[in-house]
């Protein structure tokens, strides 16, 4: 969809003599007029964009981030965000949408044209992550009754326009998909033929409520650079294409991992420092009791601790190498549930594997430490309890990064959102437990050899 926004420029007052130059400038390098307005603060960038005549800001906000764009449409006046939702095609208009809060959405819906609610309401019913919600409604289709020589004859016209690569299909009655063109048969072909002569009929589609972790695996698989969208009557909806679907599994992981480690998904490098600070500092609060509950573990041996501190050297080593084995787990885990790998049947299975991993590992991890903390120490003994310590903490550290995104998962939460802050703490704490613990036990012979 789209609008003619090449509307007169508006007069603004100590700003006219620059209107030309930045009409210029949007209008030859949009893209990176859209990354210059990104690096701007929120209230910068609205002022900005009023400051723009309508038509010149309706080009600059389809290319911003959504959530970024959603952000300055809520600021924006009506004008503004007349121009901009009649500028953009409907699927981003519904991504966009759904980012605004509904006093704001209630004030952009009343600016939309019937054609133009209406096909947003069609983009809103699909699942959040289908590729319903991604397809392009833009595609090159003939009915089956067309003449190849029509329909070169178009292709050529429209070869011209410069429209955005698609295969060519073949519709039916009620929109249906019949076929898909080859353009080498089609060239070859008698002119005179109708399509349906010399269409391929074995049309590799996909349903429009396939998720996009799904969708791109098949394309991938396949190697084609665009599949049709169908209904549950094979009516064709659309086109998805694997670019699209690429951004947005490269958007969402980037997302993911900005969640792990308590950093809100919707931050960006030039985002304001009082955003940032809001969206970070309630996860490193979070992040501060964990780190108190894992030192009050030790201080619960701080006796122990100042009578034989060299249990001080092995400590961070115990407790590191567990959160590195819990990490490897949940990375591992994380991505099955992005890929849709993991069926509810087998995650029991997947959680006895990791803890069973991370016992073989911790056994074999242990028993090089401690032999690195018996030739360091002279003391066999602290060399028995490093190892053990080990073998526990990798242990756990295997349940636990299976465990937490699986556990978030059932009770419908992120299962990015701070994992490896939860992780961590299960790794220190248990890590430190289990290694003063065993010292406790072995203290006798501890002492006997530090002495």
């Amino acid at each position: 969809m789209s609008t003619d926004v090449t509307e007169k420029v508006r007069p603004v007052e100590g700003e006219a003599p620059l209107l030309p130059l930045v009409r210029s400038y949007i209008e030859k390098e949009p893209e990176l007029a859209a990354h210059t307005l990104e690096a701007m603060s929120e209230e910068e960038a609205v002022g900005t964009l009023r400051a723009l005549p309508a038509g010149l800001a309706a080009r600059l906000v389809p290319l911003l981030q959504t959530r970024y764009a959603a952000a300055l449409l809520a600021e924006a006046d009506e004008t503004l965000m007349r121009a901009v939702v009649r500028g953009i095609e409907p699927k981003q208009a519904a991504t966009i949408l759904m980012h605004l809060d509904t006093q704001t959405r209630e004030r952009v819906v009343p600016l939309l044209p019937d054609r133009l609610r209406h096909e947003l309401q069609e983009q809103l019913q699909y699942p959040e992550d289908s590729i319903g919600r991604t397809m392009s409604t833009q595609f090159i289709s003939f009915r089956e009754h067309n003449r190849v020589r029509d329909v070169t004859r178009r292709l050529r016209a429209a070869a011209k326009k410069r429209l955005p690569a698609s295969y060519v299909y073949v519709l039916g009655e009620d929109e249906r998909l019949l076929g898909v063109l080859n353009m080498h048969e089609l060239v070859l072909a008698d002119p005179e033929q109708t399509l349906d002569a010399v269409m391929r009929r074995d049309v590799f589609a996909m349903h429009a409520f396939t998720s996009q972790e799904d969708a791109a695996a098949d394309l991938s698989k396949r190697r084609y650079f665009a599949a049709p969208v169908i209904d549950n009557d094979g009516r064709m909806l659309g086109i998805i294409r694997s670019e699209d679907l690429l951004r947005g599994v490269q958007q969402e992981v980037a997302e993911d991992l900005q969640r792990m480690v308590g950093v809100g998904a919707d931050e960006r490098v030039f985002s304001s420092i009082g955003f940032s600070l809001k969206k970070r500092l309630p996860w490193l609060h979070v992040n501060l009791i964990t780190a108190f509950a894992a030192a009050a573990v030790v201080a619960l041996f701080e006796g122990l601790i100042s009578r034989i501190t060299v249990l001080a050297v092995f400590l961070p080593v115990v407790a590191g190498q567990g959160g590195n084995a819990g990490a490897q787990s949940l990375a591992i885990v994380m991505r099955g549930l992005v890929m849709r790998e993991i069926p509810k049947h087998r995650r029991g299975y997947l959680v006895f594997k990791e803890g069973l991993l991370g016992t073989v590992n911790g056994v074999v991890t242990g028993a090089v430490t401690a032999l690195v903390a018996w030739a360091y120490s002279g003391m066999p003994a602290l060399g028995v309890v490093v190892g053990l310590g080990m073998v526990v903490n990798l242990l756990f550290a295997g349940l636990a990064g299976a465990s937490i995104p699986l556990a978030m998962k059932a009770l419908r939460l992120d299962p990015a959102q701070c994992s490896s802050i939860i992780l961590t703490t299960v790794t220190d704490v248990v890590g430190f437990f289990a290694f003063l613990g065993f010292a406790m036990a072995m203290q006798g012979y501890l002492v006997t050899g530090a002495g």
